[in-house]
């Protein structure tokens, strides 16, 4: 009988994570334990991925803000810290600003705007435009910015965070003042030690201050890259992909997952003989059209996966393959014509008409929206994930 179904995605529900707890044997049982209850079998080429934070529960991957504090005060001493680029999220980044404040004795905080890095606005561009300012030239006082635009709050959050990341910075003791540019070299004429806090663009922004007069050049990657007093750490990501935890700590993103993704396929070849690929995801990388929100606050969508998990998808377009090359078929024979263009199509199609509007974007960043997506970030409790499919075509 001729498959009807292509690609299946399902959620599965695991016990809570804790530390200590064996993270390839819950995941390895899960799966198994899920397809015998759900009916279905294990294939050569089904994946598994796991969801960022399950993982850094089990490695105890935590840190506390004391923590945070006592590297930065170590990189930067007693001294002015300007703290650039951070993204408007209490969940992200409010505990991290509370541990930075804590490891200095003032702040300048200079907020990228009308937007942060991943899309939460503080002002909306239309307004920028009525108001005649270039957010690509022009530098704001807080007392600019609330002139010309009021009091904003965030339209998902209700949050006001220019108010609310300087009564952070306050409460612990720590001066701040507070602008807005989108040039890095702003910050250098209030301070040359400079804790640039943007994700994707770090690396720009930390060559162009120490290229331009900085003295002192950390970004949030820098930080907790070891151990403090037997914190956990990242020592690719340091702060990058945390979250908050408690009021105290957060959770890092987590730290050595390679060993985890092939442990977890060799346990599940030795159980079913399949060889299934096995990654770790974090945020998925899409774009919401109202919030207007990058959702990729994560370094990368993911830290570790197996091999059969790396390139580009190699596919073409059927409608165009329909429309054009096909044309003058209908029914079984514009059917059998398009199977036998899939099964001869060449190994890369790179710039190729029939592939175009494909988008080869990386498989572990389609998987892992797809991953990220299907768990939420909620209640749903299904922080694995299992598909099947997905490397098949129309012609399986």
């Amino acid at each position: 009988m001729e498959r009807v179904v292509g690609t299946v995605v399902r959620g599965l529900r695991g016990p809570i994570i804790n530390t200590g707890d064996n993270i390839e044997e819950i995941v390895v049982n899960t799966v198994l334990n899920t397809a015998k209850v759900e009916g279905f079998s294990i294939e050569d080429r089904d994946i598994v991925t796991i969801t960022e934070s399950i993982v850094a529960r089990a490695q105890g991957n935590y840190a506390t803000i004391d923590d945070i504090a006592t590297d930065v005060k170590a990189k930067f001493g007693e001294t002015k810290v300007g703290v650039i680029f951070p993204i408007l999220s209490r969940n992200r980044f409010s505990n991290l600003l509370k541990g930075i404040a804590r490891g200095t004795k003032s702040v300048v905080l200079m907020l990228s705007y009308p937007a942060d890095e991943v899309g939460n606005h503080l002002v909306d561009i239309d307004e920028l435009d009525v108001k005649g300012i270039n957010p690509w030239t022009d530098v704001l006082t807080e007392a600019d910015f609330r002139q010309h635009f009021g009091n904003k709050k965030h339209p998902f959050t209700g949050v006001d965070y220019i108010e609310y990341y300087k009564g952070l910075i306050e409460a612990e003791g720590v001066t701040c003042e507070v602008i807005f540019s989108n040039n890095p070299k702003t910050i250098l004429d209030y301070t040359k030690n400079v804790l640039t806090c943007d994700i994707h663009s770090r690396f720009r922004t930390k060559r162009i201050l120490t290229n331009n007069g900085a003295e002192k050049v950390f970004g949030l990657d820098d930080i907790l890259t070891e151990s403090i007093n037997g914190s956990g750490f990242n020592e690719d990501y340091g702060l990058l992909g945390s979250n908050k935890s408690t009021e105290e700590s957060v959770k890092l993103f987590p730290n050595n997952c390679q060993p985890i993704v092939d442990g977890i396929q060799e346990k599940l070849k030795e159980a079913t003989g399949k060889t299934v690929e096995v990654m770790v995801y974090g945020d998925g990388a899409f774009k919401d059209p109202v919030g207007q929100i990058w959702e990729l606050a994560d370094p990368v969508v993911s830290p570790a996966y197996t091999s059969g998990l790396e390139g580009t998808p190699n596919e073409v377009k059927l409608k165009y393959l329909a429309d054009n090359n096909f044309s003058h078929l209908r029914g079984e024979e514009l059917k059998q014509a398009i199977s036998e263009y899939i099964q001869n199509k060449n190994e890369d199609l790179v710039g190729a008409m029939e592939a175009q509007g494909t988008t080869p974007r990386r498989l572990t960043d389609l998987i892992g929206s797809l991953s990220d997506l299907t768990s939420g970030s909620g209640d749903k409790g299904t922080p694995m994930i299992y598909i099947q499919g997905y490397f098949d075509n129309y012609t399986k």
